[in-house]
């Protein structure tokens, strides 16, 4: 008989991790306490990484990437209103993917409605666990859905219900023990369309001592935003009206990018507002119950890597439960040395990435500044040698 888990969670690393149990021979069922399927969402730049494992979870195929052509022109706006070469998201090593995460979600909803394998998984919406009992031999677990209750035994339960998991609190303890805090807000939201007098793939960036701004363009799409501001009051910013928290954090960031962003965010039903935090813990798993993506680990949208190491999550996952199918301590051992110390490195870089997004202060930012123009007179004249490199080519082919 396949073994029974339970996935918490239809984000990317809840779908990721159920198409890596079904690869396992597992027979995993999805609950998702919202009522339906989000869509839309973010910008995502995916990485090598992440691609890879989209292609070890067999969405590859699905999966629509919208990337500019060279990774589109990137602008900096300083503070005297001038617009410089900046450097984009799209233009770091490694060629990242660009999606809106959304992409990504409908790739794997694809995976999990089983085209090409006859084998779906299925998904409970408006349901969640309120009572996670594991007996050392299976786990029995109490779910809610509309105020009728039910208990069910699986033989895994997988936590992918985001930072502020409810399966983590439940098994292994309050959310203060595992959550740090880094005194910043961020809101991202789609654009409905580009700053005015910018070209529609174009990124633009606007950075300044305890404030950042960021449009990133796509080829075939209106942009994304991200509003990241640095704050001492993180519970502060939860009360009134976020749009007015916005405008107070940037009342005298009054350039064309911040005016765009936030009139456009008075117009926008569905945006991201949310304080920035890591999950550090010292196991993602216990007993029977194990936790992935940003209920485990949480690198935050400063990282970059949030979306990549979510389906690589799964994706590594199912790899180890076929190699230890009678031993899931040894599977999710195994699993787990074979993740963190990537996802520890990446935890640390994003400190160093936070700086580029939102410098701390003024001299931060100075120091922000120089960076983005070596690293674009670097780039400039890689693409330059490239040009020359194949220009000669051409000329040895005529």
């Amino acid at each position: 008989m396949r073994k029974r888990a339970l996935v918490v969670g239809l984000g990317i690393a809840g779908m990721s991790a159920a198409i890596g149990l079904r690869q396992a021979g597992w027979h995993p069922v999805i609950v998702e306490k919202a009522p339906e399927r989000r869509r839309g969402g973010y910008f995502v730049g995916l990485m090598p990484e992440g691609r890879q494992a989209a292609a070890d979870l067999g969405i590859r195929d699905h999966l629509h990437t919208r990337n500019p052509p060279g990774g589109g022109k990137a602008w900096s706006l300083n503070r005297r209103g001038n617009l410089e070469p900046g450097l984009g998201f799209l233009h770091q090593p490694g060629d990242p993917a660009a999606v809106v995460r959304g992409d990504i979600e409908a790739a794997l909803w694809e995976g999990i409605s089983g085209i090409g394998t006859d084998d779906p998984i299925p998904v409970h919406f408006a349901m969640k666990p309120v009572e996670i009992d594991d007996t050392g031999a299976d786990v029995r677990v109490l779910l809610e859905e509309a105020g009728v209750w039910r208990r069910e035994r699986f033989d895994l339960v997988v936590g992918a219900d985001g930072m502020r998991s409810n399966v983590r609190r439940m098994v292994f303890g309050p959310p203060e023990n595992y959550l740090t805090g880094w005194n910043a807000m961020i809101c991202a939201f789609q654009l409905r369309e580009q700053v005015p007098s910018f070209e529609g793939a174009d990124s633009i960036i606007s950075a300044r001592a305890g404030r950042g701004a960021w449009v990133f363009g796509f080829a075939d799409r209106p942009p994304t935003a991200l509003l990241t501001y640095r704050t001492e009051d993180v519970e502060g910013e939860f009360t009134g009206s976020r749009i007015e928290r916005l405008r107070a954090a940037f009342s005298d960031m009054d350039d064309p990018v911040v005016r765009h962003a936030l009139d456009s965010l008075e117009e926008t039903p569905d945006f991201l507002f949310d304080s920035v935090h890591q999950v550090k813990m010292p196991r993602w798993s216990r007993g029977r119950v194990v936790l992935v993506g940003d209920a485990a680990w949480c690198l935050n949208l400063y990282s970059g890597m949030g979306a990549t190491f979510a389906l690589r999550g799964g994706a590594e996952l199912g790899r180890e439960l076929r190699a230890s199918p009678g031993d899931l301590g040894a599977a999710l051992t195994a699993w787990e040395s074979r993740l963190r110390p990537s996802v520890v490195r990446h935890q640390h870089l994003a400190r160093v990435k936070q700086q580029l997004f939102v410098p701390s202060n003024r001299p931060a930012e100075a120091v922000r500044s120089v960076v983005v123009r070596l690293a674009c007179t670097v780039r400039e004249r890689r693409l330059a040698k490239a040009r020359a490199e194949a220009r000669t080519e051409e000329g040895r082919a005529a």
